[in-house]
C-alpha cells in the first residue's frame, strides 16, 4: 500500500492511495490539464484511477472533479449531502456512500470519518488494504472523540496543520475569515493537530504528513516543530505536503 499527494493547500488538493490494482484519487481541486500533468509527474495514467472520492464541496477540493471524471470515465463517490451541494459544478456520481458505514472499492476497505467543517456533509477517510491503515484528516475545525478513536493505530497519517494561531491572529486575513478559519468548523491549527497526535496510539506509525498548510498563516518549520514535539521525534522525520509539489509516493510496509 502506498500514498502520495498531488498538491495540498488552498489552491487545490488531490491525494492518491494505491493497493494492488486499485488506485483512488481523493478530491481534485485542479483543472483537467493540471491534474493530468501532476498525475504524469507521479507516473500515474488517468486510466489507472479506479475512483475519485470527494471529501466535501469546497472549490479547492472539488472544482476539477466533474470534468476530469467525465473525460476519463472515472466513477465518483461522495455523500448525498456533498452531491446536493455540488450542483454548480454539475457533479455526477456512480455511488453515494453512507458517511457512517464502511464500503469497498477494489482492494480497499474505506471507512468514512465524519468531521466538523463548514460544508454540507463532509467526510475524511481511513483506507485499509487488510494489512495497513492510512488515516486522512484535513478540513476539520475541531477534534471529536470519534476522530480520536478512528485514527488510533494507523500506519500512516495525513494530518491537517493549516495555521499557526499567532500568525493567523496577526496576519492579513479580514476578521471574518480569521474567525471562520480558526473556529470549530474551520481548519486545524498546528497546536490542535499536535494535541490530537499526542493522544493517539502511534505504535504502528510509519509516515506522518503535515498537510493543507496555509501559505499566509503557517510555515513548514512551525508545523514540523509542533508535530515533532507531540510525537517525541526529530522534526526531520515529519513530512510536509506542499501546494506546488505535493508529496512523493510513500510506502506502508
Amino acid at each position: 500500500m502506498r500514498f502520495a499527494l498531488l498538491g495540498s493547500g488552498s489552491r487545490g488538493n488531490a491525494t492518491l492511495v494505491q493497493a494492488g490494482v486499485t488506485c483512488i484519487m481523493v478530491d481534485c481541486g485542479f483543472s483537467i490539464t493540471e491534474a493530468e500533468s501532476r498525475l504524469a509527474r507521479f507516473a500515474v495514467a488517468c486510466t489507472d484511477l479506479s475512483a475519485i472520492l470527494v471529501t466535501h464541496e469546497h472549490a479547492d477540493h472539488v472544482s476539477g472533479v466533474a470534468r476530469f471524471a467525465a473525460r476519463h470515465r472515472i466513477p465518483v463517490w461522495c455523500t448525498a449531502g456533498t452531491l446536493a451541494a455540488c450542483e454548480r459544478v454539475n457533479l455526477r456520481v456512480a455511488e453515494c456512500f453512507d458517511a457512517h458505514a464502511d464500503f469497498a472499492i477494489g482492494d480497499f476497505n474505506v471507512s468514512p470519518l465524519t468531521v466538523p467543517h463548514d460544508a454540507r456533509e463532509p467526510t475524511q477517510f481511513i483506507f485499509s488494504d487488510g494489512d495497513h491503515r492510512l488515516g486522512m484528516l484535513t478540513d476539520t475545525g475541531s477534534i471529536t472523540p470519534h476522530i480520536q478513536r478512528s485514527l488510533d493505530g494507523c500506519d500512516g497519517l495525513i494530518l491537517e496543520c493549516n495555521h499557526d494561531h499567532d500568525m493567523l491572529e496577526n496576519g492579513p486575513y479580514p476578521a471574518s475569515l480569521k474567525t471562520r478559519v480558526g473556529g470549530p468548523l474551520g481548519h486545524l491549527s498546528n497546536a490542535q493537530a499536535a494535541a490530537l497526535l499526542a493522544g493517539l496510539d502511534r505504535s504502528h506509525l510509519q509516515h506522518l504528513v503535515a498537510a493543507h498548510l496555509s501559505a499566509k498563516n503557517n510555515t513548514p518549520a512551525l508545523a514540523r516543530s509542533a508535530l515533532a514535539e507531540a510525537a517525541g521525534c526529530d522534526s526531520s522525520w515529519i513530512q510536509v505536503a506542499s501546494q506546488e509539489q505535493g508529496l512523493e509516493w510513500r510506502e506502508l510496509c
